[in-house]
């Protein structure tokens, strides 16, 4: 059984926010693939959805933990789903990739963001797959140039903001380049 987890925080305000932009896309299979309607799950302190994918059965999981703490409802998901490592594939935000791309990246490092480290150490494995969605804008590179305090908290600031109209019309596009990325991780 595979899994699809998209990190996000469950609050109301942060549903259209960067740092959601994983639940964002959960959402938008959901929709493509006619999945169950989303049902909150205790077991895995989760949101899910069963989907069939081309064939490939899973479950969409948008933990409820905050972003930081994902790895604990990743965790229970796995366990909960009698899932492998390999068979997890997650989807995050991702400050290093510009707004409009997204990558697939296996066994790689958590790159400085909290809610892929807590994954990575409750899982105690990197070898996992990882739709990255770039959210970077050019602010970034001077806030980058600050001092820490200053940059840390542009970043915390930036990652909950709201995608602007223009941006919302992007996504569509983003979203099927990482449905593309999404089915190559699927059939590895």
């Amino acid at each position: 059984m595979k899994l699809i987890i998209g990190i996000g925080n469950p609050d109301k305000e942060h549903a259209k926010t960067r740092h959601n932009v994983g639940w964002m896309f959960l959402d938008w299979l959901q929709k493509k693939y006619d999945a169950n309607a989303f049902k909150e799950n205790p077991k895995v302190l989760a949101e899910v959805a069963k989907i069939d994918i081309e064939g490939m059965k899973g479950w969409l999981v948008k933990p409820l933990t905050y972003v930081n703490q994902s790895g604990q409802s990743v965790a229970k998901a796995k366990q909960w789903a009698k899932a492998s490592p390999k068979d997890i594939v997650i989807v995050q935000d991702d400050l290093d990739i510009p707004f409009g791309k997204c990558k697939l990246s296996f066994d790689k490092d958590a790159a400085g963001h909290r809610g892929i480290a807590s994954i990575l150490s409750s899982l105690r494995t990197k070898k996992l797959h990882r739709i990255r969605i770039g959210t970077a804008v050019r602010a970034l590179q001077k806030a980058r140039r600050q001092n820490e305090k200053s940059r840390d908290a542009f970043i915390r600031d930036f990652v909950l903001k709201t995608f602007t109209p223009s941006e919302r019309t992007q996504l569509v596009k983003v979203f099927r380049d990482c449905e593309v990325r999404l089915l190559q991780a699927l059939k590895s």
